[in-house]
């Protein structure tokens, strides 16, 4: 999902019309800087518009394609099926002419329904798998200097997901990209029986719902109407990457995955449970920010992580040239609140760090100290009104908020202004050295709703006492769905993986409330919410954390 900024579609629009006249040198509408890169690839092929069939009658896919002049040897592929964006293949001006300039036979192109191809959107669904088939089929068909045995796929937000589910369906493809991924589809909309309906909606505005197929007009209105489920997560698992795992690893088909630490549009543990279930080479990139954040400059020809990798990951696997700098393989990560470094193990396992049990105590405590390292705290419980917003809140827009923590900016919380009435706060001791997150961590607590349903929400906070600041670690929505009014239930809830380091002297914040922007509650407002901590089945908090020496 792309909602590019003035400037930015501004940039997109020159360089896409700088590759159509590339023949014609007519460059006087790019920036000086970049008319010297465009001299050069024009020297090196010839790009144009094309209208590509696609796997049925009624869809002609808009595309870009450039074509090498050196027939001196067989051209590697990419194929770049576009982001959820207006300007559909025209987002990628930047990886085209960087591909383009390594040799690269390169088509990017507008999947179907979306910006100037025709069709009805599927939302990655069989018809785009096949479309993707199609343009295999045209390239080797029109350029007898493409190599079918070097064909890529390379893609970012929906042109990720479509890029995984081509490859698992069409052996041709040796090797994928896939930047702001998604794994599961359905976990990305309905996580924890929680439906993430402001991600949807922004989905959905993005599709146009007037050009989506029956099928998936039914599909949205189910989905907003909280009924049919079980048909959204059919639907949703058939467009779900983890639903070919077997594909995937049967070939052992080179994957780069790329993700976000607060990404609000597609589920996070689930693209780590892909990643670490695939078998093949396999290569995991997370960020600071938000869905996106890094990829745009790499759209616009610039250097961003996400597009560096993807142009060395196909180098390796399919133009199998060799490849400078360390390797790509395994796990790669930013941490908060440092984009500038970049940790690197040969695994999940290695990456993260073990948890660590913290017990929640008696939130009425006059310490304030109620997030414990020590023994379990059973026979407390507390109660409070659902159905009112606090200041904890996930992200306050989606997308944009990811943008400004990745350029330095992130949100201040003010915890000490949460209402006690409308939420449960718990607070460590101020930690006596410096610590690392990195990893899941996972809540456990009894929960007995005045209501038949509730949706809680649990915030994870760095918080500095000397200033009142606090900022976000993690977080995760839970929805409750009982049987009957006031029935109590444990259970335990995995909040989104985190890369973090917090300082010496701050605290950790647990924050539990009933309402959040992002997601469509099933709290019934004025209902009471008791959290308790029984005997036998204490509540806590296992948090993957540990020392750090910073330099």
């Amino acid at each position: 999902m792309f909602d590019f900024a003035p400037e930015e579609k501004a940039q997109l629009k020159a360089q896409s019309e700088a590759l159509e006249k590339l023949g014609s040198s007519d460059f006087k509408d790019l920036p000086e800087g970049l008319v010297e890169e465009y001299q050069v690839l024009r020297k090196l092929g010839n790009f144009a518009r094309v209208s590509i069939p696609g796997a049925d009658a009624e869809v002609v896919l808009d595309a870009g394609v450039f074509v090498p002049t050196d027939i001196s040897r067989a051209a590697p592929v990419v194929i770049m099926p576009a982001p959820l964006a207006a300007t559909g293949w025209e987002s990628y001006p930047g990886m085209i002419r960087k591909f383009a300039r390594r040799g690269y036979l390169a088509v990017a192109y507008s999947q179907r329904g979306l910006a100037h191809s025709s069709g009805k959107i599927e939302v990655a669904g069989p018809g785009d798998w096949a479309d993707g088939s199609a343009v295999i089929n045209w390239v080797l068909a029109n350029y007898p200097q493409a190599n079918p045995e070097r064909i890529g796929f390379a893609g970012s937000s929906y042109g990720a997901g479509t890029s995984l589910l081509i490859a698992a369906h069409d052996e041709r493809v040796r090797a994928v990209c896939a930047q702001s991924a998604w794994a599961d589809l359905g976990r990305s909309l309905y996580e924890n029986e929680t439906r993430h309906l402001k991600a949807f909606e922004a989905l959905v505005a993005l599709f146009g719902e007037d050009r989506v197929s029956t099928e998936v007009g039914e599909i949205f209105d189910d989905f907003r109407a909280n009924r049919n489920i079980d048909r959204l997560l059919e639907f949703s698992a058939e467009r779900s990457p983890l639903t070919y795992l077997e594909m995937f690893n049967r070939r052992s088909l080179p994957i780069f995955l790329g993700t976000y630490w607060h990404e609000t549009i597609f589920s996070v543990p689930a693209v780590v449970e892909f990643y670490r279930a695939l078998t093949g080479p396999k290569s995991l990139l997370v960020q600071i920010g938000d869905h996106g954040g890094d990829e745009v400059i790499g759209f616009l020809g610039g250097i961003s992580r996400p597009t560096a990798t993807s142009q060395r990951w196909l180098d390796r696997y399919v133009a199998e040239a060799s490849v400078d700098g360390a390797s790509d393989h395994g796990v790669r990560a930013e941490y908060m609140h440092n984009l500038f470094a970049l940790v690197q193990q040969p695994d999940w396992e290695s990456y993260v760090v073990p948890p660590r049990r913290f017990h929640l105590g008696d939130p009425g405590d006059p310490s304030g100290e109620t997030l414990l390292l020590d023994n379990p705290r059973p026979g407390w419980s507390r109660s409070f009104t659902a159905g009112v917003d606090t200041p904890a809140t996930v992200a306050p827009t989606l997308v944009t908020t990811g943008l400004q923590e990745r350029l330095g900016n992130p949100v201040v919380y003010r915890t000490a202004e949460i209402p006690d009435e409308h939420a449960v706060v718990w607070s460590s001791p101020p930690l006596a050295r410096h610590q690392r997150i990195i990893g899941s961590t996972r809540l456990r607590f009894t929960v007995t709703p005045s209501a038949e349903s509730v949706t809680l929400v649990a915030h994870l906070f760095d918080l500095n006492p000397a200033n009142g600041r606090a900022l976000i670690i993690t977080s995760a929505p839970y929805t409750f769905l009982n049987d009957v009014p006031g029935e109590t239930r444990t259970v335990e809830v995995e909040l989104q993986p985190a890369h973090y380091v917090i300082l010496a002297g701050h605290q950790l914040q647990l924050v539990v409330d009933s309402k959040d922007i992002l997601f469509a509650d099933a709290t019934v407002d004025g209902s009471t919410i008791e959290i308790s901590s029984p005997d036998g089945e204490e509540s806590y908090l296992d948090i993957p954390i540990g020392d750090v020496e910073l330099s």
